[in-house]
């Protein structure tokens, strides 16, 4: 639909003139009511009909059909002050949409052709809506009939389908999620972090070892088991806490995908076509602590002192554990570590560098220095246990910090021909991720959120879709105030006025560090597998400031019109990661 330039270079003077007036190019409105509403159209053509009468050819200015006017010679009528050249002026229908079977991807432009200043509007069907902008925060949308019924002599409006998808034989491969572990303070298993969530149950607890016992803050959501009693002892005295917790729920993950204990060459795999992606943003802080203190107690230190104590100790020993040779890394981003580390793996198998990969992080640093370290900062909740409510309370009112916590949490992602072609059972697909850096503050969120929505629009569009096909958010939200204000800001300016559930994890794990994101994003895997969302847990009133739909009291059958989920992480020094899965039918 063409639009005259010519039209809007000069501005609007209007003054009445009677029809006896008015020549082709006068650009007119047949009452002040329709100059107020502009309401135009160019004279494209005049002729006598009577001696008091004068024949009017109207066409509204942007283009249209022709309607003729009858007007008595002395009539009033509104001129703009602006001449149109009238062969420019385009004759223009409407589409016929009466019988058109509107599809999920079609689009159609409207343009009030009537009004000299008009944009073109265009809307495209998603979810059996039609949405204005797909990515915006208007929430600006029409239905069906409206759509249909949008044409007439104001209004042009075209139809254009969605085009067909043509497969190629190149271009990046689509990931699915086929298997799940995790080892969190609701117990070893993806089906009791599954279930407690649901119950609304948490895992936080009292800290009673001696050298917890001088410190401020004593509480922390830590592995109600000892991981190794679950391992060989001699592999188990090779492995720091958190690489314990690692491969637990690796194990788990790798028996949940179909493929058989033991690792690659027992399920018949090329152990180069597999990789290890985690995150940890310590590890293991107890073994370096330890060491520290024999040497000052005179004793000798263990030669595995260092290999236990990089972060990288998790992804190694998964490794070694399965036979994985493709590559094992480690990503450290604070407490965004396990997300980017879950999207570094999607992307290696997405252009071919492996075909399935075990990703996720794995944590153990609930050791007193760290503990005095967040205290000091005056980060953690100073809440105790003893009520049996969550001292974590995300968007929380009286929220007051969040709780140190430790675990594992790992998915097994494939390309998605490799996992079909075995019969693998499919969760979801891992559509996409995003990325972003606060650079406000060394700890302290950015207030504006700015890094976050950017984080949350790039995972979304990573994942080929659009901000209104997301249905669901797993918050990052720690229960600090900062924090949560901040995340709440940005998912309010990336969803606008949307009743999106969001739900956050905290209330009942408490913070598990760089494990934090890969939990979070087995949890939302299961929300989307299930279709339920679980509740956020902490026994507090929401703090009105927070201003998100945030899932309370019990967990809530996940919305059908859309089928985007997101996993939020965000950590110290602006670290900000987005996972985007997708569902399946």
């Amino acid at each position: 639909m063409s639009h005259s330039s010519e039209s809007s270079q000069v501005p609007f003077a209007p003054h009445p003139v009677t029809a006896a007036e008015v020549i082709p190019g006068d650009l007119i409105a047949l009452t002040p009511d329709d100059a107020e509403r502009a309401r135009w159209y160019v004279v494209t053509h005049t002729l006598p009909e009577t001696p008091e009468t004068i024949r009017v050819t109207l066409r509204p200015p942007l283009g249209g059909s022709d309607r003729d006017e009858v007007l008595g010679r002395s009539r009033r009528v509104t001129s703009a002050g602006r001449r149109l050249d009238v062969g420019a002026v385009p004759r223009l229908v409407s589409d016929d949409l009466t019988g058109v079977e509107f599809r999920d991807g079609d689009r159609v432009t409207s343009l009030r052709v009537v009004d000299p200043e008009a944009n073109e509007l265009s809307y495209e069907r998603r979810w059996g809506v039609w949405h204005r902008d797909l990515d915006g925060s208007t929430g600006e949308v029409a239905s069906d009939a409206e759509i249909r019924g949008r044409a007439d002599e104001e209004w042009v409006v075209r139809h254009q389908p969605r085009p067909e998808r043509v497969a190629t034989a190149h271009g990046p491969r689509r990931v699915v999620v086929t298997g799940l572990g995790a080892v969190t303070p609701l117990g070893v298993g993806v089906d009791k972090l599954w279930r407690g969530l649901l119950d609304g149950r948490h895992g936080i607890r009292e800290l009673d070892g001696e050298e917890f016992a001088e410190l401020p803050v004593r509480v922390a959501g830590t592995v109600p088991v000892d991981p190794a009693e679950l391992l060989p002892r001699q592999a188990a005295r090779r492995m720091n806490r958190g690489a314990q917790f690692a491969v637990l729920a690796a194990r788990e993950a790798w028996g949940d995908a179909g493929f058989t204990a033991g690792g690659t060459r027992e399920s018949g795999l090329d152990p180069e076509r597999v990789g290890v992606s985690l995150g940890a943003i310590l590890g293991d802080a107890s073994v370096l602590v330890g060491a520290d203190r024999r040497l000052r107690d005179g004793r000798s230190v263990s030669p595995l002192t260092t290999p236990m104590t990089v972060p990288s100790q998790a992804a190694s020993q998964v490794s070694l554990d399965l036979h994985i040779t493709g590559e094992a890394r480690t990503v450290t981003a604070a407490c965004a570590s396990g997300t980017e580390a879950i999207g570094a793996a999607i992307d290696r198998i997405r252009y071919g560098r492996v075909d399935i990969a075990l990703a996720g992080g794995a944590e153990a640093v609930v050791t007193p220095a760290i503990m005095a370290s967040f205290a000091a900062m005056r980060a953690l909740s100073t809440r105790g246990v003893a009520d049996g409510s969550s001292p974590s309370r995300p968007f929380g009112k009286d929220r007051d910090g969040f709780v140190n916590g430790e675990g594992a949490g790992v998915l097994v992602l494939e390309a998605e021909e490799h996992a079909r072609a075995r019969g693998a059972r499919i969760y979801c697909e891992a559509a996409g991720w995003g990325l972003s850096a606060d650079a406000h503050h060394m700890a302290a969120p950015d207030p504006s959120g700015a890094g976050v929505a950017l984080a949350v629009r790039r995972a979304v569009r990573d994942a080929g879709g659009h901000v209104v096909d997301v249905v669901h958010v797993n918050a990052h939200a720690t229960a600090t105030v900062e924090g949560d204000l901040a995340e709440a800001g940005a998912l309010r300016a990336v969803f606008g006025r949307r009743a999106l559930p969001v739900t956050a994890l905290k209330g009942h794990l408490g913070h598990l560090q760089g494990a934090a994101g890969g939990v979070e994003a087995v949890a939302t895997v299961l929300t989307l597998h299930h279709g339920v969302v679980p509740p956020t847990v902490g026994g507090g009133e929401l703090d009105e400031a927070i201003g998100l739909d945030v899932v309370t009291g019990a967990a809530r059958e996940l919305p059908g019109s859309g089928d985007l989920a997101l996993s939020n992480s965000f950590g110290f020094g602006g670290h900000n990661a987005v996972l985007a899965l997708r569902r399946v039918e």
